[in-house]
């Protein structure tokens, strides 16, 4: 039995999701004319009480498309060290728009009010780059699945206001943190000026991800994507794993937290690891005791039994539960790591 920990990424389609796909009526999505992917976009933007949204063939190309949106070439935009738009896309920040990225040391890929103020360069000093952008990730990857507090980011959006700069939440897995909070889409769709979510992570589609904003700025949105090359024919038999997994696989996160708390806290006990980030939602990062064996010997030795996991660097580890990870292959890796 092979047990899949890198991701929830790693995820194949349920019966129930490859029954809707398959009986999906598609159009030509290029010509606006694919039923089920406008019948998605429309459900999202309505979740987050926007006016539009529009659907994407990945996280990283929907983050991109903000990100050009709301900038012009030299400027400079906000983020965590640990944010996925600067750490995971290739440095798409510059490629694609012209723009850097201000970094701020903060925590768990958590930043505050505050350290913001301080990142913004002043607008009439023409020697640094303008500050046009903050970008916020909820959960935080690299942070290990950390929620923001909300009230956190409502002062974050008013420093941006008093300032004059756009915000975008890269809202990956935004999902986890609405159930794990208790928060609604709605919130958030009144506090930031774009949002993109990922179908293909917790929710359990092979493949998408949607901007949701104002119609005025998805209207924009939709030519960057054609640049990028994301336009998508018959899109609509993968916009209907995305429908079929927000009417049925958003309250079922809880259980993966709490296979990952149930992880966490054995990890803990265990001699040969050294600290367990503090556990929210379902990623696990855990730093290895090198008295014991390095980050590569343990990856290996988990291996060796089919199970997988991967490395963040620094003897740091991850795993990340899942909708395919089962109650018994969760009892097996428990079993396992007592036995290692």
């Amino acid at each position: 039995m092979e047990i899949n920990l890198i991701s929830d990424t790693v995820t194949k389609p349920s019966p129930g999701m490859l029954d809707a796909m398959m009986s999906a009526d598609v159009g030509d999505d290029v010509f606006k004319a694919d039923p089920t992917v406008n019948r998605l976009e429309e459900k999202v933007a309505n979740l987050f009480s926007r006016e539009a949204a529009l659907y994407f063939p990945s996280g990283t190309m929907t983050n991109q498309t903000a990100i050009k949106l709301h900038t012009n070439p030299g400027d400079q935009l906000i983020c965590d060290k640990y944010a996925h738009v600067y750490n995971y896309e290739g440095g798409g920040v510059s490629f694609n728009s012209g723009v850097s990225c201000k970094l701020v040391d903060g925590h768990r890929g958590m930043m505050t009010s505050d350290q913001v103020v301080e990142a913004i360069n002043p607008p009439d000093f023409y020697h640094s780059p303008l500050t046009s952008l903050v970008c916020i990730e909820n959960t935080t990857n690299k942070g290990g699945g950390a929620c923001w507090d909300f009230s956190e980011l409502v002062r974050i959006k008013e420093v941006c206001q008093k300032h004059g700069l756009a915000y975008h939440l890269d809202g990956a897995r935004i999902w986890n943190a609405l159930v794990e909070k208790g928060e609604t889409a709605k919130q958030y769709g009144e506090l930031f000026d774009t949002i993109s979510v990922c179908l293909s992570k917790g929710l359990g589609c092979p493949v998408g991800s949607v901007l949701v904003g104002d119609k005025e700025m998805i209207d924009k949105a939709l030519r960057i994507r054609k640049i990028l090359g994301g336009g998508m024919r018959q899109a609509g038999f993968m916009a209907a794993a995305g429908i079929y997994a927000l009417d049925n696989h958003i309250d079922r996160l809880a259980d993966d937290h709490k296979k990952a708390r149930e992880i966490g806290t054995l990890l803990q006990s265990l001699p040969f690891i050294k600290k367990v980030e503090p556990l929210e939602t379902n990623i696990i990062i855990f730093e290895i005791n090198d008295d014991y064996f390095s980050a590569e010997d343990f990856i290996q030795k988990l291996h060796k039994k089919d199970i997988h996991i991967i490395g963040m660097g620094n003897n740091k580890l991850r795993v990340v539960t899942h909708m395919d990870y089962t109650d018994e292959m969760h009892e097996t890796l428990l079993k396992t790591l007592k036995n290692l």
